[in-house]
């Protein structure tokens, strides 16, 4: 027996940005937890691109601050360019985006974990879980460092990134290190594997860094941020911030023939490369193979701070030698004498079968064992952050005997991300996307706090203070919604000048604000010329107001899709129903029914080889004698 330095409620094993909100969310619902980093210098880390949101990620960082995590709060204290996605698009698509200073995001994140109480923050590499097994049932009871020091728990919470067995590959090198030259943790798969733990290959990368000083910016296109920024945080009413800007070249033909002269040489296509990499985040040697028609492709030149002159090639994730990086970046536009700081390089590293855990992200077979972020296959800061809130809540809520707290895909891209990696499971780092969410036109960023603050709140990490002003602002939203749909606006000379003025058929009686605001061509905003009651009101509420006037009957079309899916959800499936004995299923359902045991007639209806029919099949089993004999 090692020496025990301590015992705590929680341990999380992983300082990145699953474990951050993981030890934040138990450490605030008052579990005694430590939380481990192999370098507190990684401690929420930005390894790719130091950016936070973006499509579909920026309604995952505003759900996370609207349940009482913290990214969204760290962004907005260290943004320096900012942007909203798909804004020529409709409600259900608009995105935000930040540029972030990386270093200052991650001084900003470690310093919340080391002022939080109830939290301590420790450098060290974890390579063992202990625990205790009776009747085949494995329980959480420690942790073991790399000195052999143990640490006593009632639950852990695995968040190792990017770590586990981590190998960095540039061309024919290859050698073991997590990201950014960090030490990786080479011995905690081994027994994770031992406990029965199935583990899977991933493989992500990361394109290099080059010294601005060296770049001819004449040769690019300026991009800028918005003029307003929108912040991430519910809590932040503005934000006011000198934005920095950034570049846009593209690839050239010389570009795609260096590339294809050598992809010979390229570890993806060699074998070296043994990770299934990211769908939607393909190197630009995998861009230019499966996309051979396309000419040139978009680079955006990206600062990684204030404080720095390193620059982000984004879209230029390689692992090709390093020779054939330098002869890539000097054939496009402005990049011709450009002075490389980081190689490109690809990193694998172990990850979990997903499917292993249950919604509340505890494993199937193991008690009091929680996973989140990279490890359980997903791909970005976000769908990290994500899960870490959750996987921490959920600790701290199993540990007090409550019920978890479950996110379904109709309360937020959260329950729509963890219900994809535990339900279906994936082959490769899972991204998340607004097309994944069918309810999309009720998950967006604008009303995070609307669908999300409640249940915060009730968890208990939303304060009184946040949740009396998400109450008042609620109610604005209800009134002023109530007031636009009882309100006549007359044909008189102001609203007909208004109307030709935007090129709007012109009315011949008296009609209600709402049927204007929901003329494509007009909005509530530009209709606040002839609405002279109008009250004082913040620019979020005029965009619900605006949204769920303008959109009402597509949002009550959801909101009925949403009834029926809730209807399957709530039909709860018993945990010792033997599948294999129920006539009428297919014999891919009643394997994979076995394998899976859904929680829910809802979820069981997303696994993959479960056909409408043998949904059927379990209502009727449900309805039936079933129901008495499995303990229903």
């Amino acid at each position: 027996m090692g020496f025990i330095a301590g015992e705590y409620d929680i341990c999380v094993v992983g300082a990145g940005h699953a474990g951050c909100e993981a030890a934040l969310a138990a450490a605030r619902l008052g579990m005694s937890t430590v939380v481990f980093a192999i370098n507190l210098d990684s401690i929420a880390n930005m390894p790719c691109n130091p950016n936070i949101g973006g499509t579909a990620k920026g309604q995952l960082v505003r759900e996370i601050d609207a349940l009482g995590g913290e990214m969204g709060k760290a962004a907005d204290k260290n943004t320096i360019q900012s942007k909203i996605l798909n804004a020529s698009k409709g409600p259900a698509v608009y995105s935000l985006r930040a540029q972030i200073d990386r270093r200052r995001y991650q001084m900003t994140m470690k310093h919340t974990l080391e002022m939080q109480e109830n939290l301590d923050v420790k450098q060290a590499e974890i390579v063992k879980l202990l625990y205790t097994e009776n009747d085949g049932i494995k329980s959480i009871r420690g942790v073991v460092t790399h000195t052999g020091t143990e640490y006593r728990c009632k639950a852990v919470i695995l968040t190792t990134g990017t770590y586990l067995k981590g190998k960095i590959i540039i061309g024919d090198t290859a050698f073991s290190s997590g990201p950014d030259g960090i030490f990786p943790a080479d011995r905690l798969s081994d027994c994770l594997e031992k406990m029965g733990i199935k583990l899977l290959r991933l493989k992500t990368g990361t394109p290099a860094r080059i010294n601005s000083r060296s770049i001819d910016f004449s040769k690019m296109q300026i991009q800028y941020g918005d003029d307003n920024i929108t912040p991430f945080s519910f809590e932040n009413q503005s934000l006011e911030t000198e934005q920095v800007v950034c570049w846009l070249t593209r690839t050239t033909e010389k570009t795609h023939n260096i590339i294809k002269e050598n992809i010979h040489r390229s570890p993806l296509y060699g074998g070296l490369i043994e990770g299934i990499g990211p769908r939607y985040c393909p190197s630009i040697e995998d861009k230019i193979v499966r996309f051979a028609d396309k000419e040139s492709h978009q680079l955006f030149i990206e600062p990684m701070g204030r404080d720095t002159e390193e620059m982000y090639i984004q879209g230029f994730s390689t692992s090709l030698p390093e020779d054939v990086q330098a002869d890539m970046i000097h054939s496009v536009p402005g990049l011709e004498n450009a002075r490389v700081m980081r190689s490109a390089y690809a990193i694998e590293y172990d990850a979990i079968d997903s499917t292993q855990l249950k919604l509340s992200l505890e494993f199937k077979n193991i008690d009091n064992l929680f996973s989140a972020g990279q490890i359980n296959g997903s791909s970005g800061y976000e769908e990290a952050a994500g899960q870490g809130i959750i996987a921490g809540i959920n600790a701290a809520l199993k540990l007090m005997g409550k019920e978890p707290l479950i996110i379904d895909r109709s309360q937020g891209y959260i329950g729509v991300l963890i219900d994809d990696l535990v339900t279906k499971g994936t082959k490769e780092p899972y991204r998340m996307m607004t097309s994944r969410a069918e309810y999309r036109l009720l998950l967006r960023q604008d009303n995070a706090d609307m669908r999300l603050t409640e249940i915060g709140h009730s968890v208990g990490l939303i304060s009184e203070e946040r949740y009396k002003k998400f109450l008042i602002k609620k109610q604005q939203i209800e009134d002023e919604i109530d007031r636009v749909c009882k309100k006549n606006i007359s044909p008189d000379e102001k609203t007909m000048n208004l109307l030709e003025k935007y090129k709007s058929t012109p009315i011949k009686s008296g009609v209600k604000l709402s049927e204007l605001i929901k003329r494509p061509e007009l909005s509530y905003e530009i209709l606040e010329e002839i609405d002279p009651e109008r009250p004082q009101l913040s620019s979020a509420v005029k965009e619900q107001v605006n949204i769920c006037v303008k959109y009402e009957g597509y949002i009550k079309r959801q909101e009925a899709q949403v009834e029926q899916f809730k209807k399957l959800e709530k039909r709860a499936l018993s945990k010792n129903i033997d599948y294999s004995e129920i006539k009428g299923l297919c014999l891919e359902a009643r394997q994979k029914l076995n394998a899976m045991k859904p929680e829910s007639l809802g979820q069981a209806s997303r696994i993959s080889g479960v056909s409408p029919a043998d949904i059927s099949v379990l209502l009727i089993y449900l309805n039936g004698k079933g129901r008495e004999q499995n303990g229903f």
